[in-house]
């Protein structure tokens, strides 16, 4: 064979496999899709403005239709009336406060309990063997049923309202890194280990980047458990030692039968929640996700 046609033949195969590479390289990189700044506003914001507003509407029709009593179903704009209340005198300002910074502290010392807890039971047979199972059924049980308990152990005292949230949110943040480590691929600790993590490096710089979705998830289950645990704790440990809380807030408006106040409270709660996912966890997921190529916006 003439050396121009092995050339030949060398140099197409060469390209077809440069050609084969690419398009495999093209097949993992994440497709960007860049979307307008208000087309995403848009999407974000008008669906929950509708839903909003077709729940009020929806709402007036049935307290004008009179199938319920005023004392069960109040106006609209009679919960509005109670909401500018509190805003007017000020007292909205500590009752959110109340809530939310015990919320955050409890979160925050339920964080550091639970991340060693969760990496002992992923990577400890024995430690999986006793706790686990245990932090599934504390995840499980409704955090509301300790509140007596804690009450008879601290009284009516901050510790009693952080001991609820601390059962409410730890079994969810260990059991979300636990699934997280789980889903790792065994090539990663390896990898690890051959270039010296071991340890406490290998937890911090392997295990939990590569478990962060999982343990972003548990996280934000976490938090959710910890705000619904704080609020029972504040309606049912109520105290002047306690101060008033949005829990606190709601129970006294069901005390005086002021179903405005009680729908107020309730509304309030929502708020904070919704709050606290938009401008906490869903820009930390987007950023993760898009970190990981998953993220197409």
């Amino acid at each position: 064979m003439p050396p121009e046609l092995v050339e030949r033949q060398g140099g197409s195969s060469t390209d077809d496999s440069a050609k084969a590479l690419a398009g495999l390289d093209a097949l993992d990189t994440p497709t960007v899709n860049r979307v307008p700044w208000w087309r995403r506003a848009s999407s974000s914001v008008l669906p929950p403005v509708v839903a909003l507003v077709l729940i009020v509407v929806i709402w007036q029709v049935v307290w004008a239709s009179a199938v319920l009593p005023e004392f069960k179903l109040p106006a609209p704009m009679a919960v509005w009336d109670s909401f500018l209340t509190i805003v007017a005198d000020g007292s909205i300002w500590s009752i959110l406060w109340t809530s939310i910074s015990r919320a955050f502290l409890g979160f925050a010392i339920a964080l550091v309990i639970a991340t060693p807890l969760g990496l002992l039971v992923a990577k400890v047979p024995v430690v999986r063997s006793a706790i686990g199972p245990l932090l599934s059924g504390l995840q499980s049980l409704p955090s509301v049923a300790w509140v007596p308990a804690a009450v008879l152990w601290f009284g009516l005292t901050d510790a009693t309202i952080y001991f609820v949230v601390l059962l409410g949110s730890v079994p969810s943040i260990a059991n979300g890194l636990v699934a997280g480590i789980d889903q790792i691929p065994p090539i990663l600790p390896r990898v690890g280990r051959v270039l010296g993590a071991r340890g406490l490096a290998s937890a911090r710089h392997v295990l939990l980047p590569a478990a962060l979705p999982g343990y972003l998830a548990g996280c934000k289950q976490g938090w959710a458990f910890s705000w619904r645990s704080l609020m029972a704790a504040e309606i049912i440990a109520a105290g002047p030692a306690l101060g008033i809380g949005l829990g606190a807030y709601l129970k006294n408006g069901s005390d005086f039968n002021d179903i405005a106040a009680v729908f107020s409270a309730v509304l309030l709660i929502l708020v904070v929640g919704i709050g606290i996912e938009l401008l906490v966890f869903r820009p930390l997921e987007r950023r993760v996700l898009r970190a990981r190529g998953l993220a197409l916006s």
